[in-house]
């Protein structure tokens, strides 16, 4: 796990030092165990690392054959058997990413069909004067580009093109239009003009600093839909998690769980107290004296019966005060998802015990999890869109035609997934697969762990788990009004109590009531920031401080957030105090 950023300039000129350290510096939060870097003719590659496997000998970039150069980000879950399959191999290093750069050198491009992990991969091929990258098909790790007159850039986050000088802090509109009206942007064109994603899966191939090809693997492929019964989609299911689990283990550092009082941790819970001698960590977020769910209790009486080793992590109005700039900070890509706070909170608790959590990502998408996708299936003229209402629609907040279009980017997910045979139901999961996943919930858990230098892992995000979740019918997914059906069938009989079978509630961060009791002093100084007056009525802003509401609440977060990530990672300026320090500045 690690940091990466690299550079191909069009003319042949070497990249220069002042650029390399730059992507050192800015990506040295991701990889504090260490630095390395490759730099030959027109091509240079820097890595910083978070040592978690091959403590030893793993630094990269890694060298193989015929001159070939690796250097990557993520963990290579299935390396175990890789390198036995490469028996006739001189491997240099213990490291899971050394086996992709031999089968690159075998397979080529088709290398990843081969990988089951998390990853962000550039591989520079010498022979070829090619510069390839490639991202795990659900996206789980991150990786940006910017095609400049210097050439072709790469790295782990927006903010160290930027930090570097490749790229000048420009926001895009309309993704800046789709992020506030759905805390996050879609596709390809990040909030930066000039800075775009490699896309979940993607592999693209750069000569002479211009992408000449683009390859697509996907997380989901176009299978029909299974027919099993009940008991045997459980024992299905239950196979193909245990398999997650245990390679998602693999580590040479200490590792644990975030664990909240929804089923996704649970059944986590539940398989790493199984194959695991030692007590397991687990590491649980509440908010006391609100009217949100607190989940500790919960989770607590959960940690106990399994022999888990429990720590209760308080997130509260002054850590809201104290920490947003720091989150706002570390999420450069910007995603409003109030779960950033304690997230973040929860990571930089972690860190002072282990380096590796396990989390519950990715299990309402691939088993159904979210009551939207119920209300998309209805029939027509019932049926709703899966994000048809923005979070400022109806308050009078924007000017003009200020953020009308933010919806094309979820259109054309549907328009793409027309050619799959799959229920309506399914193409729902699929849609948030391809933006609301990688671009909101992994964006989030990348960023407030890799801040904190933790790595964060997704069980349930796995190529096995999705084959035997994904295409079960739908009945297996929702009953009742209530979603992953099967998932709690399964809980229910290895850990009742878990009561699988209660209504899913979410998580829910108690923002609204922080910035209401805030508010006469929020609303001005959110009113008063450029970024904010560029696109809103003041008097506006103002009001919505002011309001009592779900929606206002909602809606105000969002503005506040914005502010503070555009004061950040647009003028630049740079603050160690609270929300109200930061929004002072000028």
């Amino acid at each position: 796990m690690c940091g990466i950023a690299g550079l191909m300039t069009i003319d042949g000129t070497s990249p220069s030092d002042d650029v390399l350290d730059a992507f050192s510096r800015c990506l040295a939060h991701r990889g504090p165990d260490g630095e390395g870097r490759f730099r030959e003719k027109n091509v240079a590659l820097v890595q910083t690392r978070l040592a978690i496997i091959d403590l030893e000998t793993g630094d990269q970039p890694i060298h193989g054959p015929n001159g070939n150069i690796i250097s990557a980000n993520g963990e290579i879950y299935n390396y175990v058997e890789l390198r036995e399959n490469l028996h006739d191999v001189d491997l240099k290093t213990g490291s899971d990413c050394e086996p992709p750069l031999h089968l690159y050198g075998r397979k080529g491009l088709a290398f990843v069909d081969d990988l089951r992990g998390m990853f962000a991969i550039s591989i520079y091929d010498a022979e070829r004067g090619r510069l390839v990258l490639s991202r795990d098909p659900f996206g789980i790790k991150p990786l940006y580009y910017a095609e400049t007159q210097r050439g072709f850039a790469f790295a782990s986050e927006p903010q160290a093109l930027i930090g570097a000088g490749l790229v000048k802090p420009v926001v895009r509109d309309t993704a800046r239009d789709a992020f506030l009206q759905l805390q996050f942007s879609t596709g390809r064109n990040t909030i930066f003009k000039g800075i775009k994603r490699v896309l979940p899966g993607e592999t693209l191939v750069v000569e002479r600093g211009l992408v000449v090809e683009h390859h697509m693997k996907y997380a989901l492929e176009g299978k029909e839909t299974k027919s099993l019964s009940q008991d045997e989609a459980m024992d299905q299911l239950e196979k193909a998690l245990i398999d997650s689990v245990t390679v998602h283990q693999r580590a040479d550092v200490p590792y644990g769980l975030f664990l909240s009082g929804g089923i996704d941790s649970s059944s986590l819970l539940s398989l790493m107290a199984e194959l695991n001698d030692n007590p397991i960590k687990a590491f649980t977020a509440g908010f006391s004296g609100t009217d949100v769910a607190d989940e500790r209790e919960h989770a607590r009486m959960l940690a106990k019966k399994v022999g888990a080793d429990h720590r209760e992590v308080e997130f509260d109005e002054n850590d809201f005060l104290s920490l947003l700039p720091r989150v706002a900070e570390a999420i450069d890509d910007p995603v409003a998802d109030y779960a950033v706070l304690p997230t973040f909170k929860l990571a930089a608790e972690a860190r002072k015990e282990v380096k590796v959590v396990l989390s519950g990502e990715g299990a309402d998408e691939l088993l159904g999890g979210y009551g939207r996708y119920r209300a998309y299936c209805r029939p027509w003229p019932f049926r709703k869109k899966l994000r048809g209402t923005g979070t400022f629609d109806g308050l009078g907040i924007f000017k003009g035609n200020m953020c009308k279009d933010w919806h094309k980017g979820i259109e054309n997910a549907e328009k793409f997934l027309q050619k799959f045979p799959w229920s309506r139901f399914q193409k729902a999961q699929a849609i948030d697969c391809i933006d609301w996943l990688p671009h909101d919930l992994l964006i989030k858990l990348d960023r407030c762990l890799m801040a904190n230098a933790v790595e964060g892992r997704t069980p349930f995000l796995d190529p096995v788990v999705a084959e035997a979740a994904f295409y079960l019918p739908d009945n297996m997914k929702m009953q009742n009004k209530l979603g992953k059906s099967i998932l709690r069938h399964w809980l229910n009989r290895r850990l009742p109590e878990a009561k699988p079978f209660s209504k899913k509630r979410g998580f829910t961060v108690p923002v609204g009531h922080w910035i209401a009791a805030h508010g006469d002093k929020l609303g001005p100084l959110v009113a008063e920031q450029s970024a904010v007056q560029e696109i809103c009525d003041k008097s506006a802003v103002m009001r919505l401080f002011k309001t009592e509401g779900k929606e206002e609440g909602f809606a105000a977060w969002t503005l506040l957030f914005y502010a503070l990530w555009h004061q950040r990672h647009i003028l630049q300026f740079k603050c160690d105090g609270g929300v109200f320090d930061a929004l002072a500045q000028k």
